[in-house]
Formats: structure tokens, C-alpha cells, sequence
């Protein structure tokens, strides 16, 4: 996939339509200094700009794999246009995470905005929840997230605990 290129066109389309976005997934990761494999590109968006931005997808080629009020996943048959998946947002969940969002430099060097770690860790802890079986894939992602310097562990544990999963924190640590 080439992450710079697509990510250029989606924050551009995005930026376009005044909608706020964010890297997340592996590549966000990446952009705090956590490099792993990845073979897509993930970013959360508003909510409001769920309609037009899939009709922009699938007019590039972007097939939808699965749509929903919160998530949507898309696939190209040409391998550098990639996967995509977008977590959609809105309401305090969206305020609260777009306003710690920053920018820094991502694929292709181009600064793009990601969710601070403590929302970062949110998101894998929301994806546990639902999928109790990424605990090792996501494990070492949320250990990395919390041991970022100035990481509010606090704030980390709470959202473990508000999906019920209050136990897990001390064991990814």
C-alpha cells in the first residue's frame, strides 16, 4: 500500500469537506515511534462526513466491505490503493478526542493529526471489548501507548474499567 499517497488523498478529500480526522491504528503508532506491521490504513473521522466520503471511495474504485453507524471498512483491488477503515465519531466523544489531537509527521514525512495515546488506547480498549481475542495482538500496542512520557495512566485505566475490562490493565503492564 502506499500509505503516503492514499493517506494525502483522504486527509485532502477530508480537509476538503471541513471534516476533523485522525490517523489511528498501526500507522498512528508508527507516528509515536512504534513501528509495526501494518497492512492498512486507519484513521477516525466525524460522523458527519460518513456519506461523503464513502460515495468519494467507492467513486475512486473503494469497495465497502462493511458499513455501520460507528465503523466502516473499504478494499481496492489495486494493492497500492489499499485497505481502508474509518471509526466514525460525534458528540463529546468527538470533541473531547479531536481536541487532543496533534499533528506529526507521518508516511511520505506529510504531518498529519493522531489521537493523543490516552485516546489511542481508548480506541484499542473499545476494539478489545468488542473482540476479546486481539488481547495479543493489541497488548503490546496499549503497553507501548501507556509508557509514552506524560501519559495519564489514570485515564487509561478508567477506560478500561468503563468497558469492564479493569483486570486487563495490570496485566498489559
Amino acid at each position: 500500500m502506499n500509505f503516503a499517497g492514499v493517506l494525502q488523498a483522504v486527509t485532502d478529500f477530508l480537509e476538503g469537506q471541513g471534516a476533523r480526522h485522525a490517523v489511528i491504528g498501526g500507522v498512528a503508532l508508527a507516528m509515536y515511534g512504534l513501528p509495526r506491521t501494518t497492512v492498512d490504513l486507519d484513521l477516525v473521522v466525524d460522523f458527519a462526513v460518513q456519506d461523503a466520503l464513502i460515495r468519494w471511495l467507492e467513486a475512486r474504485g473503494y469497495r465497502t466491505l462493511h458499513r455501520s453507524g460507528g465503523y466502516s471498512n473499504h478494499s481496492h483491488s489495486d494493492p497500492a490503493q489499499g485497505d481502508l477503515d474509518f471509526v466514525y465519531v460525534r458528540g463529546e466523544t468527538a470533541e473531547k478526542l479531536f481536541g487532543a489531537c496533534r499533528r506529526v509527521p507521518g508516511p511520505g514525512g506529510r504531518e498529519a493529526p493522531v489521537p493523543s495515546p490516552e485516546h489511542l488506547a481508548a480506541l484499542k480498549v473499545a476494539a478489545l471489548k468488542n473482540d476479546p481475542e486481539r488481547v495479543f495482538r493489541d497488548q503490546e500496542d496499549l503497553r507501548f501507548l501507556v509508557r509514552l512520557p506524560g501519559v495519564d495512566r489514570g485515564a487509561v485505566r478508567r477506560y478500561f474499567e468503563d468497558h469492564g475490562l479493569g483486570d486487563r490493565f495490570d496485566e498489559i503492564l
